[in-house]
């Protein structure tokens, strides 16, 4: 099955990297620079699962190459309308198109671009980010990735792209509930990255405080209660669950969009909080912690531009 992993960083240089290490056929579309350094010194891995060092085949977005079977995607939401674009000349009629992005507004998006029908379902979970050095830096014990048809059956092709997967030194699940997991997904991250952005500290920290707690399970019950009124297939109590799964995990942990403001990068602001608020205020319910998060999200946007 012939693969096309859109982006060779954090994400797609990691679950890329663990497919070839299987021996699976994935092609690598990056940047021009990104090519020319991969081409140089390789694609490095670094991982409590055990370190790889490859050299995979790599396409930039002006080069010839025959349609693939699967493209995943793992680009930022503010990058996905130029991802879009760049995986065109690549997705024929019976390409499936696998977005591990945050969020769920990108699926409509996808949709529109190539068709109900080419859109899978998929998320991730893992700990990982690109050295100064371009080497992939992997801590996390959990390195999974989660797909699967949207409307829940198991398609032949499902059952197809699962042969491909099983067996990576990864964590690769068929979901049978793709949709709900997405949407879980979404609350978890956009809770997890709101309140450690906002808070500009780790999760321990944060969670220890009587106050840091309330703030927490408030915004994981505005979340639920947005979602809910959206008809979003989500869990009764999932805020709850959530919140469980916020207080067991490591105290050191920070959020991706944590890193990325520290680093001065760009962030998925409008995507994750943003795509809420709007929803919720045209069901007449209210967020204020998640405005608040917002709200400190865009005055970060704000000032990063400024300073360029």
């Amino acid at each position: 099955m012939k693969m096309l992993m859109v982006g060779a960083g954090a994400i797609g240089g990691y679950f890329g990297a663990r497919l070839l290490e299987k021996g699976e056929d994935v092609t690598f579309l990056v940047r021009e620079g990104r090519k020319e350094k991969i081409e140089r010194q390789g694609l490095s891995v670094n991982s409590r699962h055990g370190d790889l060092h490859l050299q995979p085949a790599l396409l930039t977005k002006t080069m010839h190459a025959e349609p693939f079977e699967v493209i995943i995607l793992t680009t930022k939401a503010y990058q996905l309308e130029q991802a879009i674009e760049d995986i065109r000349p690549f997705v024929g009629e019976e390409t499936m198109i696998l977005p591990l992005l945050n969020g769920i507004a990108h699926i409509d998006q996808l949709v529109a671009a190539f068709g109900e029908e080419a859109v899978i379902g998929g998320l991730c979970f893992i700990e990982s980010t690109v050295d100064e050095d371009g080497e992939i830096v992997q801590t996390s014990p959990i390195h999974q990735l989660v797909y699967g048809e949207r409307s829940g059956e198991q398609t032949k092709r499902i059952e197809k792209l699962k042969s491909h997967f099983d067996g990576t030194i990864a964590d690769f699940v068929l979901s049978g509930n793709i949709n709900q997991d997405m949407w879980h997904k979404y609350m978890f991250i956009t809770a997890m990255s709101g309140i450690t952005s906002l808070m500009e500290s780790p999760l321990g920290p944060i969670r220890e405080l009587p106050s840091g707690q309330t703030a927490i399970k408030t915004l994981l019950e505005e979340l639920e209660a947005a979602m809910t009124a959206m008809e979003a297939p989500i869990k009764k109590g999932i805020a709850s669950i959530q919140l469980d799964k916020m207080n067991s995990m490591d105290a050191s942990m920070k959020s991706s969009m944590q890193r990325d403001m520290e680093k001065g990068q760009g962030i998925e602001a409008d995507h994750l909080q943003g795509y809420l608020i709007e929803k919720a205020h045209e069901a007449n319910v209210s967020v204020p912690v998640l405005e608040t998060v917002y709200t400190k999200l865009k005055l970060y946007e704000a000032n990063r531009n400024v300073a360029k």
